[in-house]
This record gives structure tokens, C-alpha cells and sequence, in this order.
């Protein structure tokens, strides 16, 4: 306890004289529920080092209060643990520590704490003012996380009536499947480039009818057609 507040009391001195409080620089005993000069909460982290923490500066900003160090009075009068990891709306479902966060001793002399929870549990869609009258007004912490719990919700989900299903008759058509295949007439099957073969003819001559070459003859019929035309030529000469 001795050595926290003079631990504080130092930090504050080094502060003032250097002009700004930084959460990274806090020792780990004291980052929780702290806020650094720029009004940013500190947060105590892990760090890649099991077991081994270290204080880092978060999002969360704040408006009215600067270079704040919690005190142990305050962890304690409002249920709180300096030991704790993050920043998280998760407590405010405990009812014991918001039975802690309620009492006269938190609200009256922790601030800090107290603007803290009350802007987690706003952004849960509820109302930290409304979870301490409720627990003023049925006195135990259960019956007044019951209450809390079913308070308004922000995004909480609507759900349309359901209607009865009404069937709607499509005209029947025969099934066209998509994009279904479309067959091509068959057709016989024709080579390309196909040997053509022209017609024979029969040889003929520029401006005459066809000629038949007559055929060769050899040399006895040559010799026999000689003898031939001698013998009528004798015979025409007889006369």
C-alpha cells in the first residue's frame, strides 16, 4: 500500500516535471483504470513473453479527467481488480461487483470508475444509473441484475409476426434445362479435300467430229496390202 502511493506520488512528480503521463511507461502495478495525459485509459496487456504483461494505451478516450492514477481505496470500494486484463463490459453482469460499483463509497468518491462503467454498460444499450436504483429498490444484487439484464438492449433484434405460407401456382411448363445442349443435324460425312476424278473422254479435234486412229499395222500386212493393190491394178490395166 506504502509502496503504491509513493510509487504514485513519484510517477505524478516525474509527470509534472516532464509535462505528460504515458501509459506505456507505467509499471504494471499501476496501468489498470489509469488515464494518460492525452485522456486515453491505459490498459494492462500480454505480451508475446507468457506471463509477462505491460501496460499499453488504448482507444478509449475521456473527457473530464487527465493524468489519473487510481487509487487502491477506489479498486476496492468498487469491486475492481488491478490485475485485470482490458477493458471489458463483462463484469457489469456480475452481480457482486456491481453491487461494489453501486455502493454510496464508489459512486461518491470514484469518478473515475464510475465514468468508466457507465460508458461500458452505454455501449451495451443500458443504463449503469439504472442497475444502482434498481438495487436500490428491491436490495438484493440479483433481483437487480435481473431487472438490469432485461432493461432496453440497443441492437437488440426484432423479429417480424410470422404469416401463414401461402402457396403460389406457377403455370406448369415443361422443364427447359439451362443452357441445354443443342444437337446439330447430323450430316453425312464429307473428307476434305477429296480426290475428284474427271470424266473420261474421247479425243477430239479443233472443229471436227471425234477420229478413231486407225491401228498400226505390222509388217506382213503391210507387205499383203502391197501385193493387193498390185493384183487390182493388174486387173484395171487388163480391161
Amino acid at each position: 500500500m506504502v509502496m503504491i502511493i509513493f510509487l504514485a506520488l513519484s510517477l505524478l512528480l516525474q509527470g509534472a516535471l516532464a509535462g505528460e503521463l504515458i501509459c506505456d511507461e507505467l509499471p504494471v502495478g499501476m496501468c489498470a483504470f489509469s488515464i494518460s495525459s492525452s485522456g486515453k485509459r491505459c490498459s494492462l496487456e500480454t505480451s508475446d513473453e507468457p506471463g509477462v504483461f505491460q501496460c499499453k494505451t488504448s482507444e478509449i478516450l475521456v473527457h473530464k479527467i487527465r493524468e489519473h492514477i487510481e487509487t487502491d481505496e477506489c479498486i476496492t470500494a468498487c469491486g475492481a481488480d488491478r490485475n485485470v486484463t482490458g477493458i471489458s463490459s463483462d463484469f457489469l453482469f456480475d452481480p457482486i461487483f456491481t453491487a461494489k460499483l453501486c455502493s454510496n463509497r464508489c459512486l461518491n468518491n470514484c469518478p473515475n470508475m464510475v465514468d468508466l462503467y457507465s460508458n461500458l454498460a452505454l455501449a451495451e444499450g443500458k443504463l449503469l444509473s439504472k442497475r444502482c436504483k434498481a438495487q436500490e429498490t428491491h436490495g438484493t444484487p440479483r433481483r437487480a441484475m435481473s431487472e438490469f439484464q432485461s432493461s432496453g438492449i440497443a441492437f437488440a433484434p426484432v423479429s417480424a409476426p410470422l404469416a401463414s405460407p401461402v402457396p403460389v401456382s406457377a403455370p406448369s411448363a415443361s422443364p427447359v434445362p439451362a443452357f441445354a445442349p443443342v444437337s446439330a443435324p447430323s450430316a453425312s460425312p464429307v473428307p476434305v479435300f477429296a480426290p475428284v476424278s474427271a470424266p473420261a473422254a474421247s479425243p477430239v479435234t479443233a472443229g471436227a467430229a471425234a477420229v478413231t486412229t486407225p491401228p498400226a499395222l505390222s509388217p506382213m500386212g503391210i507387205t499383203a496390202a502391197v501385193i493387193s493393190a498390185l493384183l487390182l491394178l493388174h486387173q484395171f490395166c487388163s480391161f
